[in-house]
């Protein structure tokens, strides 16, 4: 058998259905009816086109019967979350959304790397997805995706694209804070503190932004000494620790961490110092990352940002882009908070 010529767009080798006509020595029709099941055709027609396209690797549900169809029942995910920590929920949940309507997910991982990324999307546009959701390990502004075909319907979730006209799905992050230092407050804490990642992050402005509005709103003060900004990092809470306590009588009955790696260096270090959690100094963190939060000493309360809702609406919102709907902005869905024993002993 010959090889196929090199597909026009992409220059890669690729079977074709034509390929699999000339090598059965059929006509294209015949080919195409044989491969679909349908049509009137003897069985050894029929099982010649089949054995032809398994041998030369043509796969008859990919690119070329799409253009068969008026969809291809397929939408692409494009993430740059490396871990899967917050690309795998969101994904899980659009299988939820999808599995009933017949759509299958082609997931590509592009870990940060433009070139890979443009790979990857040209993968997709080449299986003509009816739709592209695009995740990534942190929710600031990105360039859009693209060059896009006309029409193709994208949702950026836990991602935000640098377009006023794209379609964004982002979690809460100002109203989860608030809801962790008004937890703080409901238990007695009155010196509540925040140590968080680095500034530069839209997570963290705003995380700080719902960490002073809630404490305006309980009436308590915001000390200036009381907020740290460093690292995602166990060791960074540490430090910070360190910062906040050692030779210090101003010192936090409470503390507000940015995430949870944060928030188990915090408790650890507070530990080693013979500081009572939560009698003494109440922590909560955020992400609600199992993880950290069940192994953490005692279990920590958790900023949930209820990333498998982002992914149901997602799929609930691409279902009715992919039909005709025009959808465009950002939206952030609420934040819930889990409440453990590093804030209530009464959990």
């Amino acid at each position: 058998m010959s090889a196929p010529p090199p597909n026009e767009r992409t220059g890669r080798h690729g079977p074709t259905i034509r390929d699999v006509a000339r090598i059965a020595g059929v006509s294209i029709g015949t080919a195409s009816k044989a491969l679909n099941s349908n049509g009137r055709l003897r069985q050894e027609t029929r099982d010649k086109v089949t054995t032809v396209a398994r041998e030369i690797g043509y796969r008859p549900n990919d690119m070329a019967q799409s253009l068969h169809r008026t969809r291809s029942m397929t939408v692409g995910v494009l993430s740059t979350d490396s871990f899967g920590r917050f690309t795998l929920p969101i994904f899980q949940a659009l299988e939820e959304q999808f599995a009933d309507r017949g759509i299958a997910i082609f997931m590509c991982n592009a870990t940060d790397d433009p070139e890979r990324e443009r790979q990857h999307l040209d993968q997709l546009l080449g299986k003509r997805i009816d739709g592209l959701v695009v995740t990534a390990r942190r929710a600031d502004k990105r360039p859009p995706v693209g060059p896009l075909p006309a029409g193709l319907p994208v949702i950026y979730v836990f991602s935000q694209a640098d377009d006023r006209d794209a379609l964004c799905l982002l979690p809460d992050d100002e109203g989860g804070a608030r809801l962790a230092v008004r937890h703080l407050g409901e238990v007695g804490k009155r010196r509540i503190a925040h140590i968080t990642g680095p500034e530069h992050f839209e997570a963290v402005q705003l995380r700080r932004r719902g960490y002073l509005s809630a404490l305006a709103e309980l009436g308590l003060a915001a000390h200036p000494e009381f907020y740290l900004s460093g690292k995602w990092t166990e060791a960074w809470g540490r430090d910070a620790v360190a910062a906040l306590f050692d030779g210090k009588t101003d010192r936090p009955d409470a503390i507000f961490c940015g995430n949870d790696l944060i928030a188990r260096g915090v408790v650890d270090a507070l530990r080693e110092r013979g500081i009572a959690v939560p009698g003494e100094v109440a922590v909560a963190g955020f992400d609600n990352w199992d993880v950290m939060t069940a192994a953490a000493r005692p279990p920590l309360t958790s900023v949930d940002m209820n990333l498998s809702a982002l992914g149901h609406e997602a799929g609930r919102l691409l279902i009715e882009m992919i039909g005709g709907e025009t959808v465009r902005g950002i939206r952030r869905l609420p934040c819930t908070l889990v409440v453990r024993e590093s804030t209530s002993t009464s959990t």
